[in-house]
């Protein structure tokens, strides 16, 4: 097998399937659409077509180009019709049964030489490969949504997987313009074990009442992330994300880094499952979400703070700076109240931020002294202040964290390296950087004593450091 495929087979109609077909078609390649119902065949060419449309009308392809794009796609609910297919990629509806159905008809009718691939999110690859007759011809090939802008194609080879079979996969899919990565046969794969810390510790955050949900999307999308986790869970569905939870928890039998959240399962229950019900974290009947309303920086901006803010920033930002009687500092991983304690005077602890981010920025304060002193700090460095309840690591330093330590534990345990981790996240999850790219601005052994002093005063496990994390500090 040399080069990329050019004769592929898509197995499903829906918004996932119609968005592979596509990618590849846009790549040259000949595709062929399979689907069971003709409603969802005519809806996914239709879907399609008005696609291909938005991209001329954008300057993105030219018209003659538009037409010999539709002509490489074809549409049938003829199974047959996908014997000459070099290629098969299955994104129907994710039940192993269902999927392992097809699989056992496309191997009736495929070439003895033809790669069959899933585009599962969580089932394993070897479980799906099971009653196969050739295993070693299937893979995953899991694209995320929306096919067409996502750049990240996680290739997954099974036990049974030839890994010519793997390699043509990931040729083809970087052929099609995107970001291949290899991954081990792991639940979650990459971006769905790792990025669950994301949006456990915002429902973690809203269970102990340290911020209202509208604050705590802000205070990521500040730091960088296009949504914050909450919103984010609401435009995914409640269901959705909460089910990925419990396959990742209950495949890795409990493993306390992957608990789903309580907070998240009374939303599912309640049937608030996010926009698509119209209620989920947030309202959707009356607009969305309601903007956050800055909190007042109070008395004008001193020159105090000032100068005090310059020296902080210029001087790495790590150490606690005096400020009209207030130690104000980022926080090291414990409550204001434990670092009051030891320094001796009322604190302000400020969450991460970086000084060229966005304007809102978390703090806790200790004291209505201290309060003032970090709005009036912040205000200095051109950031509008939010005052959190006092814990531990506070909200997106406490949540990056887990992001490297979940991100160190998929290394660790071979999923894949730091570079595929970190393409990752960026390329699948949309974030703005990779854990092991923060971790390293971070610093790692400032990030494993961040994490220890949070295992250490919640007692809870979950945040100890990942053993790859404290070896390689």
């Amino acid at each position: 097998m040399t080069g990329a495929l050019t004769k592929i087979a898509i197995c499903g109609a829906g918004a996932m399937g119609s968005g592979i077909a596509q990618v590849a078609a846009q790549a040259g390649a000949e595709v062929i659409v399979f689907d069971v119902q003709d409603q969802a065949l005519a809806a996914g060419e239709k879907r399609i077509a008005a696609s291909i449309d938005t991209l001329v009308a954008r300057g993105k392809l030219t018209s003659p180009e538009a037409v010999a794009l539709r002509a490489r796609m074809t549409w049938t609910s003829d199974l047959a019709r996908l014997a000459d297919a070099e290629l098969v990629v299955e994104a129907i509806v994710e039940d192993a049964v269902i999927k392992g159905r097809l699989f056992e008809q496309l191997e009736a009718i495929v070439a003895p030489d033809a790669i069959i691939a899933s585009n599962t999110s969580s089932l394993p690859i070897s479980r799906l490969a099971r009653t196969l007759k050739k295993p070693e011809r299937f893979v995953g090939m899991h694209f995320f949504n929306p096919a067409t802008a996502m750049k990240l194609v996680e290739v997954i080879a099974g036990a049974a997987t030839d890994p010519k079979v793997a390699d043509a996969v990931w040729r083809t899919a970087q052929a099609w313009g995107k970001v291949a990565i290899l991954v081990a046969d792991v639940p979650g794969f990459i971006v769905n074990r790792v990025a669950r810390p994301f949006y456990a510790e915002a429902f973690s955050a809203i269970g102990e009442g340290v911020a209202e949900p509208a604050v705590i999307d802000a205070l990521f999308r500040s730091a960088g992330f296009r949504m914050g986790p909450l919103e984010l869970t609401d435009l995914i569905g409640q269901d959705v994300n909460l089910a990925v939870a419990r396959s990742v928890y209950d495949s890795y039998f409990g493993r306390v880094r992957f608990v789903p959240q309580l907070r998240q399962a009374a939303l599912v229950d309640a049937g608030w499952l996010g926009r698509k019900t119209g209620r989920g974290v947030y309202r959707y009947d009356d607009g969305g979400p309601s903007a956050v309303v800055p909190e007042s920086a109070g008395a004008a901006v001193l020159a105090e703070h000032r100068r005090v803010a310059r020296l902080w920033s210029e001087g790495g930002a790590e150490a606690f700076v005096d400020c009209q009687g207030v130690k104000i500092g980022r926080t090291r991983g414990i409550s204001a109240r434990a670092e009051s304690v030891a320094l001796g005077k009322p604190v302000a602890l400020l969450d991460w931020f970086a000084l060229d981010g966005g304007e809102d920025v978390g703090f806790a304060a200790t004291s209505d002294d201290a309060d003032a002193a970090a709005r009036g700090f912040l205000a200095a460095l051109g950031k509008t202040g939010h005052r959190l309840a006092d814990r531990p690591g506070l909200i997106v330093s406490r949540t990056l964290a887990q992001l490297a330590n979940a991100a160190a534990d998929a290394v660790l345990e071979r999923v894949a390296d730091e570079t595929g981790v970190d393409a990752a996240l960026r390329f699948g999850a949309n974030y703005p950087f990779g854990s092991f790219a923060w971790a390293d601005a971070f610093g790692r052994r400032r990030l494993v004593s961040l994490l220890d002093a949070m295992a250490g005063e919640t007692g809870e496990a979950i945040y100890r450091p990942s053993f790859y994390l404290r070896n390689f500090a």
